[in-house]
């Protein structure tokens, strides 16, 4: 949801202009259209790619890191056992007990670094494919304004009321779809100096 919420948040940049542009625009007397970005993004042939295919990613993703975290977790499970009736000076004591204690928590520690840089090379992943959909749409919303004549595109959400008749939504996604039917969506990896930004804040 909050990937969706960001896609969203660039659209409305997209069409930011028109926003500021409303109340002068009411006031005037000027044509006006309005369209729901949520519906464009989840309703388009191109947004539902996006979304079918960001999600398989993530299920890669995950699969890839399925078999450590298992690992890791029935390791941390064996020590626990092994560990319930020890104090934590026998622990200590113990130097092949403290070491493989040591390790496990060293162990946990990367994978936890290796979790976080997947969550955000996904979401650079998504977020990169938002953006071609983008582009695509700019010059879409101004053919639909150029079409009905009007002054001003306004965002749904922005909007008290309006009448049906002047809501172009249908007519942004079938140019959409005619568009751009399909996205390519590809993996993204985070650069050298973001994936060390991750590290350096678990230490």
């Amino acid at each position: 949801m909050k990937l969706f919420n960001a896609a969203m948040a660039s659209f409305a940049t997209l069409i930011a202009g028109a926003f500021v542009a409303a109340p002068v625009a009411a006031a005037q007397g000027t044509s006006v259209v309005v369209i729901d970005q949520e519906r464009i993004m989840t309703q388009s042939q191109g947004g539902q790619d996006i979304a079918a295919k960001v999600e398989q990613i993530g299920t890669t993703i995950q699969s890839e890191l399925t078999p450590e975290a298992t690992a890791i977790q029935e390791q941390g499970q064996s020590l626990e056992t092994r560990t319930a009736n020890m104090s934590m000076e026998a622990i200590a004591a113990d130097e092949a007990l403290r070491t493989e204690v040591e390790a496990y928590a060293q162990r946990a520690q990367q994978f936890n670094r290796k979790r976080q840089i997947a969550a955000a090379e996904l979401q650079a992943t998504e977020r990169a494919a938002w953006m071609k959909f983008f582009q695509a749409l700019q010059p879409v919303l101004e053919e639909v304004v150029t079409e009905t004549g009007a002054d001003v595109m306004l965002d749904s959400s922005q909007v008290v009321w309006s009448a049906e008749a002047i809501d172009v939504t249908q007519s942004v996604i079938t140019k959409m779809n005619a568009a751009m039917p399909t996205v390519e969506v590809t993996r993204q990896t985070l650069p050298a100096q973001a994936r060390q930004q991750i590290q350096q804040q678990q230490q």
